[in-house]
């Protein structure tokens, strides 16, 4: 088998290509350092590149090297302390380096390999593997798409579609059949010619060899005169524009903001949604984000103030459910939005309000829904909001999930593994 090495330099004397290799082969070494990364960073940092430590045990590699097997004859000068017939023993330390040097017997004067990933590398592992589940193509909308295709030749174009084989191909056709005649009446009186030529000088007809020759010079000239290329060869590449199918989506973020939401809580909440926000920004083109705040009432948000707005009060799950049904009813209908939603709340709300958010979400909201997530963080026992969502995970376990986080090394497992890669039968 053969291998295609590819040693250009891509800047900075570096080869892109053995960075990748690299970088494959201690996969498992840099997906731990960045799961750390995750849990240990703040919000600001979690996007930029990361130091990756790799321990020196973990990257030897087999060498060749000479050894002092064998057998050799040489004459060494006089000593003291051997003589003829002795046998010298090997230096201490192996491969004849002799056995000096202060290094540790128990390897623990080598130092660790390090190297920097950058951002987009830091990303990449981040986000490996993680989709948005039962993305689907949707009917179109009102504002179609169009994808340009080829759909063959066509006789009228404009210059910038022309198929110069095609165009080149017809005028060959058109000379071979224009000229035909007069290439054949030439072939025949070439032929004549060439049998007159062939008499003897005294015996041949001078005069109709030259009117042959005149002949054969008016059908040349006849040939030359056919058209090299004409406008009626030209023929240029046709396309039309067809209606795509929209993949369009969109993300409700819903984040509980009441007075029972500790700030460590808050700040768990929001490391899990900015993840978010860097996936799908990261990983989806086309994809709207809508943030929602709520504690006795909800409010549709800026970016800004979903993650920094300071306000908070009582805790009412149902009023984040309520809005989100009008907003996919006033601007992303169903049948052309893949709709998403990832709530994240401590779990506690007011008694008779959870019974109201499961009959919403089970009425109103999951049959219109590719997949809903549902985030507990909390130290202490559930409440009746996690029992209610339970019962609408029961039935719908491929569209809902249910997940508990209690501290921030909870958070990057559990996005992962609610964003997993599916297997599509």
């Amino acid at each position: 088998m053969s291998y295609i090495i590819d040693r250009r330099l891509n800047g900075k004397h570096k080869s892109s290509v053995n960075r990748q290799r690299f970088l494959g082969r201690y996969k498992d070494h840099i997906k731990k350092a960045v799961e750390e990364a995750v849990n240990s960073r703040s919000i600001q940092d979690l996007d930029r590149g990361e130091s990756i430590t790799i321990p020196k045990r973990d990257i030897h590699e087999p060498v060749f090297g000479h050894g002092q097997g064998g057998r050799d004859s040489a004459v060494h000068p006089g000593n003291k302390e051997f003589e003829s017939g002795d046998r010298i023993p090997k230096p201490q330390g192996g491969a004849g380096q002799g056995g000096g040097g202060n290094a540790s017997d128990s390897g623990e004067g080598d130092d660790d390999f390090v190297f920097q990933i950058s951002q987009e590398e830091f990303l990449d592992f981040v986000f490996e593997d993680l989709e948005l589940p039962n993305l689907l193509a949707k009917e179109l909308k009102e504002v179609t798409e169009f994808e340009t295709k080829r759909a063959g030749i066509v006789a009228d174009g404009t210059p910038s579609k022309l198929n110069i084989i095609r165009s080149m191909r017809n005028a060959q056709a058109r000379r071979m059949v224009m000229s035909s005649s007069s290439r054949k009446q030439l072939h025949e009186v070439e032929k004549e010619l060439a049998q007159l030529e062939e008499q003897d000088a005294v015996l041949r007809d001078l005069q109709k060899v030259s009117q042959l020759q005149q002949l054969a010079e008016q059908l040349k000239q006849k040939i030359a005169r056919t058209p090299f290329l004409d406008t009626y060869d030209l023929r240029y590449n046709h396309h039309i524009r067809e209606p795509k199918p929209s993949t369009q989506a969109v993300m409700f973020c819903v984040m509980d903001v009441s007075g029972s939401m500790t700030q460590e809580t808050k700040n768990i909440a929001k490391r899990f949604y900015i993840l978010l926000y860097l996936f799908l920004s990261r990983s989806y083109e086309k994809i709207d984000l809508v943030f929602i705040r709520h504690h006795t009432s909800a409010k549709e948000v800026t970016e800004e103030e979903f993650f920094y707005s300071r306000e908070t009060g009582g805790t009412i799950v149902s009023s984040a459910l309520k809005l989100m049904e009008s907003i996919i009813k006033e601007r992303y209908p169903a049948n052309a939005w893949n709709i998403y939603g990832a709530q994240a709340s401590d779990g506690d709300n007011w008694d008779d309000d959870s019974s109201t958010c499961m009959a919403l979400m089970e009425e109103k909201l999951i049959q219109h829904m590719q997949y809903y997530t549902y985030i507990e963080i909390t130290p202490r026992d559930h409440q009746s909001l996690w029992y209610a969502f339970e019962q609408v995970e029961a039935k719908h376990a491929n569209s809902f999930a249910m997940r508990h986080i209690t501290e921030l090394a909870d958070i990057y497992p559990v996005f992962r593994d609610l964003f997993h890669r599916r297997q599509h039968g």
